[in-house]
């Protein structure tokens, strides 16, 4: 029997493009020997100081520190699996039910996940600025900083630990499809020297 190994994906719940990432890699753990944790980085973190940004984004940036706030207090409070599971519920109100950012969205989605409402509090406090840096710089330290999220950190082929941002896909490839795909991640993402492979995207987020 192959013995699973650990792979780890840092996300934003406001990024669209994590969340189907997301999706496919639960279904990579059903047909390959990995098991997948979660972990938080922010955008709003990341895009600090960017004064060039566009307006629309720029106030996205403001209201995505509540989310992962909230994600760094159940993490501190209930450990990573705690984390998986609010993130799959933050997801399918943002992504899915098109729910506006905000406490009502947090308490629903900690609702959700049987987790106490209260914790929607940590979205407007500071407390937990430093955890989440700290989580978010464990991320991207391995990938750089002109990258956002996805970004998953695996074993590679011969054993030595990938870090990668991506892949972006559209929509989640699912079974063995799911697992082919993770095969030729790994196989480019362990090839010393390897940085880019890219097309222009022709479809936006597509969530099935």
């Amino acid at each position: 029997m192959t013995e699973r190994v650990a792979v780890d994906m840092w996300f934003d719940p406001l990024c669209p493009w994590a969340w189907i990432t997301s999706r496919w890699l639960l279904e990579v753990e059903q047909v390959r020997p990995v098991d997948i944790r979660f972990h938080v980085m922010s955008l709003a973190v990341l895009n600090e100081g960017r004064d060039d940004l566009p307006q629309q984004y720029q106030e996205l940036m403001r209201n995505g520190w509540g989310p992962v706030r909230v994600c760094i207090a159940v993490e501190q409070a209930h450990g990573p699996e705690a984390v998986a599971k609010l993130y799959t519920a933050m997801g399918n109100r943002i992504h899915l039910g098109k729910e506006a950012l905000g406490r009502d969205m947090l308490v629903g989605a900690l609702t959700d996940t049987g987790l106490d409402p209260a914790l929607a509090d940590a979205a407007d406090t500071t407390a937990y600025d430093e955890a989440l840096r700290a989580s978010h710089e464990a991320g991207m330290r391995p990938v750089g900083t002109d990258v956002g999220t996805p970004v998953i950190h695996a074993p590679g082929p011969d054993g030595d630990p990938v870090a990668f941002f991506g892949p972006v896909i559209t929509p989640a490839p699912k079974g063995e499809a799911a697992g082919r795909l993770w095969d030729g991640v790994l196989l480019v993402a362990g090839t010393p020297g390897f940085y880019e492979l890219k097309r222009s995207r022709t479809l936006g987020p597509i969530f099935e």
